[in-house]
């Protein structure tokens, strides 16, 4: 069983973990140097409606989180936010980013948010699975748009309307 619950500080080392075994060994980011703990603590401080950071746990071990945050920092885009999720790799397939969507998508509805915007370093298929099955829609390729472990990857846009 998953429980999904807004992030704590105390969650922030195996938030960092999941983040870094994608950055040493994944394309989900395009980061290539782990950045530490230190990175997500701004996080814990958002109060603003749709921004949100939640983990999912299971056993008591944090094996995924999600968060939602600006999707461009112009005023006009206020009511639109990105989405990144990220589960551990004993997790995946085991419906943690499902579960995890699942609570994050009501909560942005409440705060008034319109669309919802992620961003997808493919191949993927486990993750264009997922935000298929929670309602997105592919809206469009970037081609050649990150360079990592000596390769161009392109990223796809999805994107869901929640209104």
């Amino acid at each position: 069983m998953v429980l999904v619950r807004p992030v704590q500080e105390t969650d922030l080392p195996a938030v960092a973990a999941i983040y870094d075994e994608q950055v040493r060994n994944g394309i989900s980011t395009f980061a290539t140097e782990p950045p530490g703990v230190d990175h997500w603590r701004p996080r814990l401080a958002l109060t603003r409606p749709g921004d949100h950071v939640l983990v999912a746990e299971r056993e008591g071990d944090v094996v995924g989180y999600v968060y939602s945050g600006d999707y461009r920092p112009r005023p006009a885009y206020g009511r639109t936010r990105e989405t990144s999720i990220y589960v551990a790799p004993e997790a995946r397939g085991a419906g943690v980013g499902r579960a995890l969507y699942d609570a994050l998508l009501p909560a942005l509805r409440a705060d008034g948010m319109r669309v919802v915007v992620a961003v997808i370093a493919v191949p993927n298929p486990g993750s264009q699975a997922l935000h298929h099955a929670c309602g997105f829609r592919h809206a469009g390729t970037l081609h050649e748009v990150g360079h990592k472990f000596g390769r161009w990857i392109d990223t796809e846009l999805w994107e869901l309307l929640l209104a």
